[in-house]
């Protein structure tokens, strides 16, 4: 691949689900720009390792599934979930489970509400949930990208949410 970036016929290279050690020996041949991992309020394994590396490297983070597969929305119920909704084959959506992840929607709800009553604009759970990246990102020195449509709805929210390490 790194012949292909000297060759012109590639601007920059990424990285999809690596460990933070393939992340290393990848860099080590070429700069990498970019990593892209699931990573969410509610998927937070990648802060262990990958993310850290990445910061060190600065290289950039590009989460999927952010909103944690709409979860995060706060619009996301069992009862929603169709017969052949892909999302029953992820454990979080689980039946027992995804009732005892509504916790972590109520607590994005929480935020949301506060935010909204004390800025006089309205937030969102999924603007809440963005923001959060947004803000580990500042905390870590680290370019959290979006998706440019996502970056467009979601731009003024980077303004008003409060950094929190957690």
């Amino acid at each position: 691949m790194a012949e292909l970036v000297r060759a012109g016929k590639v601007r920059h290279l990424g990285l999809s689900e690596v460990t933070a050690e393939e992340l290393r020996e990848a860099n080590a041949v070429h700069p990498i720009a970019a990593v892209q991992s699931e990573w969410s309020i509610w998927s937070r394994d990648v802060e262990r390792n990958v993310v850290p590396t990445a910061a060190e490297l600065g290289v950039g983070f590009v989460p999927y599934s952010p909103l944690g597969r709409g979860f995060l929305t706060g619009t996301v119920s069992a009862e929603q979930l169709g017969e052949n909704d892909f999302r029953h084959r992820i454990p979080r959506f689980a039946d027992g489970a995804l009732d005892a992840n509504q916790a972590v929607v109520a607590a994005v709800r929480a935020v949301a509400a506060e935010l909204s009553e004390s800025t006089g604009r309205e937030a969102t759970p999924a603007q809440v949930a963005l923001a959060w990246l947004y803000a580990q990102g500042r905390r870590l020195q680290l370019s959290v990208v979006p998706s440019p449509e996502r970056a467009k709805r979601t731009a003024s929210m980077r303004t008003w949410v409060p950094c929190r390490s957690s």
